[in-house]
């Protein structure tokens, strides 16, 4: 009798801890899925249409910018980012530059109302002849909160240039 109370428990709990893990997995893909059509889309949407409101609207109105990819290594709000990419994002929307950036990540976790993604970012810029005026990956950390229904940016890391081969690989 006690063996089958323990087989009966042990069935019981492998059957909880296999739904709680497919639940957990289930609740990852939506919050991927949810992140990548409100945050990282709307990201490349404003870049590429130079909406310079629209990307801003995406930052926490206390985020922070990391930056340790070149000589400079610094930290500051994201309001003094901004107002720094304020003219290209200009130059795009009046057509004198042609902006893009895509994302591919390594590591994406989180829960309902917080993120944390790793991956890498490729940005090109083209002046309105089409001429490429700046290439480049970069590896990226971006801690994200959802408030009131919409995910933002807390924390953008620019972690260091990375290749083509990484962003290859992260396909």
């Amino acid at each position: 009798m006690n063996k089958n109370i323990l087989l009966l428990t042990t069935l019981l709990l492998t059957f909880l801890t296999v739904t709680k893990t497919i639940a957990q997995s289930e609740a990852d893909q939506l919050r991927k899925s949810e992140i990548d059509k409100s945050y990282w889309s709307e990201i490349s949407r404003t870049v590429k249409e130079g909406d310079f409101e629209g990307y801003k609207a995406t930052c926490h109105e206390n985020a922070v910018l990391v930056t340790t990819s070149g000589k400079n290594k610094q930290s500051y709000p994201m309001t003094k980012a901004l107002a720094g990419w304020k003219q290209g994002f200009l130059n795009t929307k009046q057509g004198k530059q042609m902006d893009n950036v895509q994302f591919r990540f390594s590591q994406r976790i989180g829960d309902e109302t917080t993120a944390h993604e790793t991956g890498i970012f490729y940005f090109t810029s083209h002046d309105g002849t089409g001429k490429l005026i700046s290439e480049g990956y970069t590896h990226l950390e971006a801690l994200l909160v959802k408030r009131d229904g919409k995910w933002l940016c807390l924390m953008e890391y620019q972690k260091a240039k990375a290749s083509k081969e990484e962003w290859e690989a992260l396909k």
